[in-house]
């Protein structure tokens, strides 16, 4: 590579970087996204609280009978590290996803709305590529919304509840290390299991300039979704919904681990994540700027 070439390819590398710590930063310092994060942290602390109470009252959570509750939730008495498990299946279902939704429903609507989106395509950034920073933005928003659930429902279970060594869901012993490690990597494939929805979110932000419509859109099609996967006559279908496998992540915690609905949901999700990717690159590359 010539010298002329590494010349051109620097500012434009150095460019990216520069773009995309600025949308981080944005993205992070809004009230919105502050907000959400903070609804997410308070999730697994009333969890925990409501926990703690029904067991000195003499309730039966402690009981393992598991109460009907979510998983993981009869044996957080026993070890607090099981309030992660528990609070991330609590807030997958439907809180991340609409965190997830809002933040991506309005990374390029919010601009069109804001009348920012043109400034940003008259710098050398490009189409495509502030696209991808998007898109890269909304997949950092999912980790760090993820892992706020997860350290918020640690510390609490630490507060409140006995550490140690965890039995699985299969009755075998782990120790507290090991049971560290899952928990990180199950918060890791939570995060994973929110990119269909991210892509999704991001293909409806390019079809519209109201970053309002496409939250709402967004969201209202992952309630239509979640209500069409408890629907028994559409058992054909909901394979392919992309929330039907997102709480296979209770597998990582059987001996040995169950690898077939995990391996599933994140195909799944990666098939979410280059149809609807592409679909955003075709839309937002033809799309006719004028706010």
């Amino acid at each position: 590579m010539s010298q002329a070439d590494l010349a051109v390819r620097a500012p434009r590398f150095v460019w990216t970087f520069g773009l995309l710590r600025s949308e981080l930063v944005t993205t992070f310092r809004r009230w919105r996204t502050l907000a959400l994060l903070g609804v997410l942290a308070a999730v697994p602390i009333l969890v925990g609280i409501a926990v703690k109470l029904e067991t000195q009252d003499g309730g039966g959570a402690g009981r393992g009978d598991g109460g009907g509750g979510p998983a993981f939730i009869a044996q957080i008495t026993n070890n607090g590290l099981f309030l992660v498990f528990t609070a991330l299946a609590a807030t997958l279902p439907f809180f991340l996803p609409m965190a997830i939704g809002v933040v991506a429903g309005d990374s390029i609507a919010g601009e069109a709305s804001g009348g920012t989106l043109r400034y940003l395509l008259v710098a050398p950034a490009g189409r495509t590529r502030l696209l991808l920073t998007k898109y890269a933005t909304v997949m950092t928003f999912c980790v760090v919304a993820t892992l706020v659930v997860a350290l918020s429902a640690l510390t609490v279970g630490a507060l409140l509840f006995p550490l140690g060594d965890l039995t699985t869901i299969s009755g075998t012993q782990i120790s507290f290390a090991e049971g560290l490690g899952r928990a990180l990597l199950i918060a890791l494939v939570v995060a994973a299991s929110l990119v269909g929805i991210a892509a999704l979110g991001l293909f409806i932000s390019t079809m519209t300039s109201s970053g309002i419509a496409a939250m709402a859109t967004t969201v209202g099609l992952l309630i239509t979704v979640q209500i069409l996967d408890q629907i028994p006559q559409l058992h054909a279908l909901q394979p392919y919904f992309f929330s039907h496998y997102w709480l296979s992540f209770a597998d990582l915690m059987r001996e040995p681990v169950y690898w077939d609905d995990l391996v599933k949901n994140l195909g799944l999700q990666a098939l979410y994540a280059a149809v609807f990717g592409s679909a955003a690159w075709a839309r937002f590359t033809a799309k006719d700027i004028t706010a």
